[in-house]
């Protein structure tokens, strides 16, 4: 045996242990953490033009309501304590300038216009109640009001129009539990076990039948976690259009399939054994089978987005960069998120693109579902912007923004991490060809948009409210559903207006119909609409006359009227539509913008129904019309509380007027029918449930933009796609090889509630 043999091997056996001991060591220790930036930066340069569109700051706020307060000669109340004869102010948001102004300032080199609010005010305190609207300004230091609601609706606003404050509902609930309750105790104590905490109310709108009507009806649930879906079969109306609430009565009363005059007649009728009791068993606080604690424990952790070099985009007060996009976003107290000045490679493409209202029409064999008619922006799609959870409702990186807002209060409140902005990666590619003919080469480019998300819960319903740029220039609005579905009791004929899907539980059906304004400027503000579309049309073969032949052909039509360019809910309408420039791409067609819906919206509501003319831009899936300072919205929320004499009407807007080289505004209606199903227990999921519109170039550009993306990728099989310069994904093992910068979990959800 060599004798510098045991020598050797231990060299050897050390080296080998020092290598594994490194490998060990590297695989354990922490990759570097990811490049990061800023996310909201100081405003500086240009993007200061875009607070000509921005939300009121709370110190503006609170300046406004201290000059309402010192100079309009009436005691304001708080709204959170205000009685129906009170005067209180209802909501305060940023009061938009008029598009020419501000185009001016933009465009021109014109003065900012003066900064504004608008203000509602509810006067119950007077002779004659009613609701008047101020514009006060100029901001931050009020030194003039005026009295903009007969300008704006042509009349006084009647005070029965005014939307419900937090106060009268919850005066309301003091009524039912005090007064109309006490009429009934042996029925409400053996047949609800009622303890003055086990239930709960959910009132419907509209109230009534005729203009100035007031009666709710509240439909009964019990008190625990997801309560829509655990009706008990008792629904309430309460006539509350007196002033004075002690004048408040019951006018009628409904359970488990029979109507009664009123409680005090329910008792009587049960004492008496006349009453054909449906006894509902009684649900765990967690609400049982409503409950949205998940069913299994966590395991591995779902896929996770992350920026490896830091966030592509830039937020700036409410000014957004991404790529060649830039655009301003606010949120209104009632219609919600909107976007301002939306511009791609420096040009304006839109002015406005906001959401406008959210509908839902129910049906039901029970009082309180058949009535129903949501109007959403009459509650404040807005208002009711929920606080965001990192990772579930937006990616765990994205960007959050506080909003504010003052709505039924003297001050201003926070919502926080209200609205998020993210890059996503949509997991597929914008564009790509893999070439296998003539010549071997492959090109793509990922499809990363940037999303602008809010979520509103209003009520049982959970709206994902988005708006997403991607690379090739197209907009696109989209609008999802989650949240509780609404239920009734189930009884009778109950089947015919949904699904059983609990015990006594019927998820009715209802329509969805979400409307958005969308004011196209495309290259310029004077634009036509044009529609395009495919026609066959026969013909001889060239070669071979003997043979006939069908081929597609493309139609064109100039829409030159309001009327044409009306398309109601389910009629046929050009597939290719398109706001239409007075420029013309390199190939000589008009620069265009077209509009592309998404939809599978259930039917309208009849015409001839008495409150159809309220939610008139609902017959329409499309309707185009001039834009006009005195038409800001398609709707009020004054309509949901009179939809009989509704303050504004759509269809009113629609009357033949000429739309060839006019400022034009689209309002677009996309919609879903909801015949809830036993998988929406607990919970609506998203999927399935998206509708909206998609704004695509039409030879606006000479090419698609995209192809000057920095994310591109081309390769030949003569070339090292393996190398860095050819192929940026050949660096991913390099370039991303970190650890996202993730902050720390915080949610403010249930702070201030």
């Amino acid at each position: 045996m060599n004798p510098r043999l045991p020598y050797v091997l231990l060299v050897g056996a050390a080296v080998i242990i020092f290598i594994l001991s490194c490998m060990l060591l590297s695989r354990g220790r922490r990759s570097p953490g990811c490049e990061s930036q800023p996310r909201v930066m100081e405003e500086t340069g240009s993007a200061s033009q875009s607070l000509v569109f921005a939300d009121l700051t709370p110190e503006e706020m609170v300046q406004v309501v201290r000059y309402l307060q010192g100079n309009l000669g009436v005691r304001l109340v708080d709204a959170r304590r205000a009685k129906p004869s009170d005067n209180c102010i209802a909501s305060v948001d940023v009061q938009v300038p008029a598009k020419a102004e501000v185009l001016r300032f933009l465009d021109g080199g014109g003065a900012r216009p003066p900064r504004e609010a608008l203000a509602v005010l509810y006067f119950g305190d007077q002779p004659e109640p009613n609701v008047t609207e101020y514009v006060v300004g100029p901001l931050p230091a009020p030194g003039y009001h005026r009295d903009v609601t007969v300008q704006k609706y042509g009349g006084k606003v009647p005070y029965h129009r005014r939307p419900m404050l937090g106060s009268e509902y919850e005066q309301l609930g003091a009524f039912l539990e005090t007064v109309a309750f006490a009429a009934a105790p042996t029925f409400l104590k053996e047949v609800l076990e009622y303890d003055g905490t086990n239930v709960v109310f959910q009132t419907t709108a509209p109230h009534g039948f005729r203009s100035g009507d007031r009666k709710s009806w509240f439909i009964v649930f019990q008190n625990v976690s997801g309560f829509f879906v655990h009706p008990v079969g008792l629904e309430v109306q309460v006539d509350h259009s007196s002033l004075d609430v002690s004048r408040w009565a019951v006018s009628r009363v409904f359970y488990n399939g029979q109507y009664y005059r009123d409680m005090a007649q329910l008792e009587s009728a049960y004492v008496q054994g006349r009453v054909s009791v449906a006894k509902v068993r009684k649900a765990p606080r967690d609400g049982g089978f409503s409950s949205m604690k998940p069913r299994a424990p966590s395991a591995a952790l779902f896929p996770l987005q992350y920026e490896p070099q830091g966030p592509r985009y830039s937020v700036r007060s409410n000014h957004v960069l991404f790529q060649a996009w830039s655009f301003a976003f606010g949120m209104s107290v009632s219609t919600g998120l909107r976007l301002f000045d939306i511009r791609h490679k420096g040009e304006r493409v839109a002015y406005e693109i906001s959401v406008q209202e959210a509908l839902s029409v129910y049906g039901s064999n029970c009082p309180g579902g058949m009535s129903t008619r949501y109007m959403d922006g009459s509650f404040g799609i807005g208002r009711y912007a929920s606080p965001l959870v990192r990772g579930v409702d937006c990616p765990y990186s994205a960007t959050y923004v506080d909003t504010h807002a003052l709505s039924e209060s003297l001050s201003p409140s926070k919502r926080k991490a209200s609205l998020c902005i993210f890059e996503q990666n949509l997991g597929s590619p914008l564009r790509r060809h893999y070439s296998n003919l003539h010549s071997l080469y492959y090109g793509g480019l990922v499809n990363s948009a940037l999303v602008v998300r809010s979520i509103a819960t209003v009520g049982n319903y959970d709206y994902v409210w988005d708006f997403l740029f991607y690379q090739n220039g197209a907009i696109e609005g989209k609008v999802q559903a989650t949240g509780y579905t609404s239920s009734s009791f189930l009884h009778g004929d109950g089947l015919r207006y949904g699904n059983r899907v609990w015990e006594h539980t019927l998820g009715t059906i209802r329509t969805h119909s979400i409307n958005y304004k969308v004011d196209l400027d495309v290259g310029g503000v004077k634009n036509s609409l044009v529609a395009h579309d495919m026609a066959f049309e026969m013909t001889r073969a060239p070669w071979s006359p003997e043979q006939q032949m069908e081929r597609p052909r493309l139609t064109k039509k100039v829409l030159d009227t309001e009327d044409q360019a009306a398309f109601l809910l389910q009629s046929k309408m050009p597939r290719y539509i398109y706001f239409a420039a007075n420029s013309k791409n390199k190939w000589g067609h008009q620069r265009g913008y077209r509009i592309q819906i998404t939809s599978f919206a259930g039917d309208h509501v009849p015409e001839a129904s008495s409150m159809e003319r309220a939610i008139s831009w609902a017959r329409y899936q499309l309707a185009v019309t001039r834009r006009k300072e005195e038409e800001p919205t398609s709707t009020s929320i004054y309509n949901q509380n009179d939809p009989w004499t509704p303050t504004v009407a759509f269809a009113d807007f629609i009357n033949n007027e000429t739309i060839t080289n006019e400022d034009l505004v689209a309002w677009i209606t996309a919609g879903f029918l909801h015949i809830p199903h036993s998988e929406d227990i607990p919970n609506t999921v998203t999927v399935g449930n998206a509708v909206g519109f998609l704004l695509r170039p039409y030879n606006y550009y000479d090419l698609d933009p995209s192809i000057y993306s920095h994310d591109g990728v081309f390769f030949t099989s003569e070339q090292d796609f393996t190398a860095c310069e050819i192929n940026p994904m050949a660096c991913l093992p390099q370039t991303a090889s970190c650890l996202p910068n993730f902050p720390p979990f915080t949610y403010d959800g249930f702070q201030n509630m």
